[in-house]
């Protein structure tokens, strides 16, 4: 067959061509990319919630989910329309990168044209990259545990967040997994923030220490969920709610309401039906927006764990070594504990 015609498209203002928009991207349902890029103008304004002005390391699938793969954290130099907006961030190193940051939906739809299949929004706007407006807490199943695990877990989450007085918006990961956001005051550090999640992770652990666990180290979780506080660590993204995620099925990390998410399935959300959902229901992530919560409690009770002697939790592997932060060590492995 003659290799389709490459197509142009007004969006919010701006010309985006859509180039080879016949190639298969999900092999396995037989997805394309005109599929991809109409998913996201079918989305647009959820999407647009999720990434509106936040740097955006994209996941890009240049020939479809089963070719190779990379993350692109710093847009290229050429060949980019002049009116694509970036952001600086700056990595644990120091190091710093201009990253995409959506200022309208023709921002998402020029990804899409370039082969992006996920969105990896940093928790914080392009006017303060260092200061996190977004708490995200991360529920992810072990071995042995199941979704119904997982939604167990967030209902412990919401009951602690209930009595701070904030409202959580919670989503399907796109796998087994659930995310729940909170908007915060954007007046705190990376590390204040991480802090945070781990004093919270913690008296969500409290209420049930047999299914749920903050444990970093993976042979002493046990068939719990996991709530990774890690992934509020400088340079930890998370795929926004909107994303599709780059598997078989062609799931999509879906806003839910929590009413919706006490039976939801994760493969109910896909390429093919969120747009219908979108059109009937709207976004339930609509209001997210609307407050932003004081972290001041949870620094208290970062305080409250210290007196007790809890302290910080170790950091991703590829993070410098922080103050204060315990041996980088598995148990197992650890010399000192052995003698």
């Amino acid at each position: 067959m003659p290799k389709a015609a490459a197509e142009e498209h007004e969006i919010a203002g701006h010309i985006v061509r859509l180039s080879s928009p016949d190639k298969i991207v999900f092999p396995g349902r037989g997805f394309t990319k005109r599929d991809v890029f109409d998913y996201y103008l079918a989305v647009g304004d959820g999407i647009l919630r999720a990434l509106h002005d936040r740097p955006t390391t994209l996941q890009r699938f240049p020939d479809g989910i089963e070719g190779e793969a990379f993350y692109q954290k710093r847009i290229p130099t050429r060949g980019v329309p002049d009116w694509i907006k970036t952001a600086t961030i700056k990595f644990p190193s120091m190091r710093t990168a201009d990253e995409l940051s959506p200022a309208d939906l023709a921002h998402v739809a020029w990804a899409a044209q370039m082969g992006t299949v996920v969105f990896h929004p940093w928790p914080v706007r392009a006017a303060a990259p260092d200061e996190p407006d977004e708490l995200r807490i991360d529920l992810d199943p072990q071995p042995g545990t199941g979704f119904a695990d997982v939604i167990a877990t967030a209902g412990v989450v919401r009951e602690v967040l209930a009595e701070l007085g904030w409202t959580g918006y919670p989503k399907t990961s796109g796998g087994r997994g659930v995310h729940i956001y909170v908007r915060i005051a954007p007046r705190w550090s990376f590390v204040d923030v991480r802090r945070a999640v781990i004093a919270l992770a913690r008296e969500v652990e409290r209420r049930n220490p047999a299914g749920i666990t903050t444990s970093w180290w993976k042979e002493e979780r046990g068939e719990r969920v996991f709530l990774d506080y890690n992934q509020m660590a400088r340079d930890r993204t998370i795929a926004c709610a909107y994303s599709l995620r780059a598997n078989a099925r062609a799931t999509v990390s879906a806003p839910v309401t929590w009413a919706e998410l006490a039976s939801a399935e994760p493969d109910d959300f896909d390429l093919r039906t969120m747009p219908a959902r979108f059109a009937e229901v709207g976004d339930p992530h609509a209001g997210i927006d609307d407050v932003a919560h004081d972290l001041t409690p949870l620094l208290e009770w970062v305080e409250r764990d210290e007196k007790a002697g809890l302290g910080d939790l170790p950091y991703p592997p590829d993070h410098p070594k922080m103050p204060g932060e315990p041996k980088r060590v598995q148990p197992s492995k650890d010399r000192d504990l052995k003698q």
